[in-house]
């Protein structure tokens, strides 16, 4: 991305296409406080892609805003800590905080009304553990309830939410006890509970929201079949119907084995943690036009 002085309005190529007005719309939004944080006005252009679908809860948002956050940033002239990085990037996504960091990571509760201390922090690296991630992409359908619209809806009028909130300091502390000392079965038991908690409670919003399909219910039974014949598997899910079975690196094979037989039509990805925003490289880009006419087009 670049900030050009030449540019009345931001704009975004996402995925090869100019981008819809409500992302864009978004980006600028956030785009302010880096503008007002770096003391200029000029407009941005912004070229992203991802390798995975955008909206269909795979936390493409966390993703995008970490990446905004760190190039953007840079792109005005600003040389942000991670810390700082995290701050900025929570005002695009929740999960975008997490995402500056590599590894484990815990997002903190914070106190301020502003929301300013509401900050990750890096747990341990990504070279700590070793841990495998399997993700079944059910549906590439864009959500019709996305994830901020979702949880507001779910704190307003789920019964079970205030529970659910009130529930995390002790989950949290099991958790940290479960990544220091290696515990797999703890960590895995913890996040799939974690993750059905959540989905309860957005069940029982009004009116209900229902991100799993039939096939996510599939997915989810045949993990556990796995764990009860002795594989250690535990599934965890966003808001959206794909599924997440997190095992460790001598059960990659069968667990990879169950799920691709299945759906025909499910992809599914391996992959390690995630090892934090980077920013790979600095140079001038050419024109949107030029690049619509000779990259894109």
């Amino acid at each position: 991305m670049e900030f050009r002085p030449d540019l009345s309005s931001d704009q975004l190529i996402l995925n090869g296409e100019i981008a819809a007005p409500e992302k864009t719309a978004r980006v600028s939004h956030f785009l302010y406080h880096i503008r007002q944080k770096a003391g200029i006005s000029e407009r941005a252009e912004i070229v992203s892609e991802n390798n995975f679908s955008t909206g269909v809860g795979l936390a493409s948002s966390a993703s995008a805003f970490a990446s905004l956050a760190q190039a953007g940033s840079r792109a005005a002239g600003l040389n942000l800590s991670a810390t700082q990085l995290s701050e900025l990037a929570r005002l695009g996504s929740g999960s975008a905080a997490r995402s500056i960091f590599g590894g484990f990571v815990e997002m903190n509760w914070g106190e301020k009304p502003d929301g300013f201390d509401s900050i990750a922090v890096q747990l341990a690296d990504v070279h700590f553990w070793d841990l495998r991630l399997f993700i079944a992409v059910i549906s590439e359908e864009e959500k019709k309830a996305g994830s901020t619209e979702g949880m507001t809806l779910t704190a307003q009028t789920s019964p079970f939410y205030h529970t659910w909130i009130e529930r995390q300091p002790e989950d949290l502390t099991e958790m940290r006890l479960a990544i220091i000392n290696r515990n797999f079965e703890k960590l895995g038991e913890l996040a799939e509970y974690n993750c059905l908690k959540m989905h309860a409670t957005m069940l029982s919003s009004r009116p209900g929201l229902i991100y799993w399909n039939s096939t996510t219910v599939t997915v989810m039974h045949a993990i556990r079949q796995l764990r009860q014949k002795g594989t250690a598997v535990y599934f965890t899910i966003d808001a959206g119907p794909q599924v997440k079975a997190i095992c460790q690196p001598e059960d990659v094979s069968i667990v990879q084995e169950t799920l691709e037989q299945i759906d025909v039509g499910m992809q599914v990805m391996e992959t390690g943690l995630g090892s934090g925003v980077e920013l790979i490289e600095v140079k001038k880009w050419p024109s949107l036009a030029a690049r619509l006419e000779n990259s894109f087009c």
